[in-house]
């Protein structure tokens, strides 16, 4: 459960990041690609001050090893291929990871930000549900009440009259819910079957990719690199990496059904909290009810 709460406090500390920036004008091109580029240096020097490329033995071709895997139920891979299998899902995360950014950029302007906050946050749902049908990682009845609650929160949360009004199905948002379900998705995919200790190698690979698609578009746009984009993507990029170093340790010991509400819901608590405390913004009622409904959310899911 500590592994969970550092990964909770990491990803609020990136909102709460953004929100100190608002008050300049940052180009979110460039703020992005220091972020994953800030990310993919630190994955790079823990995978060589941990020396996880030394002495590390093969004793199946990578393709043999995911026979044996598919074989059997409880299956881990080896150092070797637990490194080979990091960057396979790394580089396709690395795409999930910075498409969900895009397209939540393009929701905002198309849906507003209401309905674009909701269905990004929902995107959790993927992998619950993957793992509940996957590796029947049922919850408990009463952490199914936590899971319903959560939901609740993060949709109340999100949603105003005004953004319920605006609501229509189109494309922006429904592939804003797939790439970031699939970006949540990727760390369980990558910790269900590789050693843990390997992680730095997934992570370097997905914030890497990640950050070579996202120069691409700072290039076309010709954005100046400038101090405060810098500062504010380094801010920002630290506790990105170490929100996904730290879920996937939370996930070794967590079922993903119960970790991906608790993390989605405990973001959004401590958002709200450091916005009253921080920044001194009123909660409304509203908001009061989202932190009450969260607060027994949480208990429950971690009964």
């Amino acid at each position: 459960m500590l592994y969970l709460l550092f990964a909770i406090l990491c990803s609020s500390t990136i909102a709460m990041v953004f929100k100190y920036s608002e008050k300049y004008d940052t180009n979110q091109y460039l703020v992005t690609s220091i972020n994953y580029l800030t990310a993919a240096v630190i994955s790079l020097f823990m995978i060589v001050e941990k020396g996880l490329f030394k002495n590390v033995n093969r004793n199946y071709a990578f393709l043999e090893e995911m026979k044996i895997l598919l074989s059997q139920e409880e299956y881990i891979l080896g150092p070797y291929n637990s490194g080979v299998w990091g960057i396979f899902v790394g580089v396709i995360a690395g795409f999930f990871f910075f498409y969900s950014f895009i397209y939540y950029q393009k929701s905002v302007k198309e849906n507003g930000v209401g309905l674009s906050g909701t269905f990004s946050k929902i995107g959790i749902l993927i992998p619950m549900i993957f793992s509940i049908f996957i590796w029947k990682e049922y919850p408990t009845p009463i952490q199914w009440v936590g899971i319903l609650l959560s939901l609740i929160s993060i949709v109340m949360v999100n949603l105003s009259l005004d953004s319920i009004k605006k609501f229509d199905i189109n494309k922006s948002i429904i592939l804003l819910f797939l790439f970031g379900g699939m970006a949540e998705f990727s760390n369980k995919i990558y910790q269900k079957y590789a050693i843990s200790a390997y992680k730095d190698i997934f992570l370097l690979s997905v914030f890497l990719m990640a950050f070579l698609i996202s120069s691409y578009y700072t290039y076309r746009e010709k954005v100046r690199l400038n101090k405060k984009d810098i500062l504010t993507g380094i801010a920002v990029g630290v506790p990105n990496l170490f929100s996904s170093y730290f879920l996937i340790l939370s996930l070794d010991t967590i079922p993903a059904s119960i970790a991906f509400p608790t993390f989605s819901a405990g973001a959004i608590l401590l958002i709200n909290l450091a916005g009253f405390f921080i920044f001194g913004e009123k909660l409304s009622r509203k908001d009061k009810m989202v932190v009450l409904l969260i607060l027994i959310a949480l208990v429950f899911l971690n009964i």
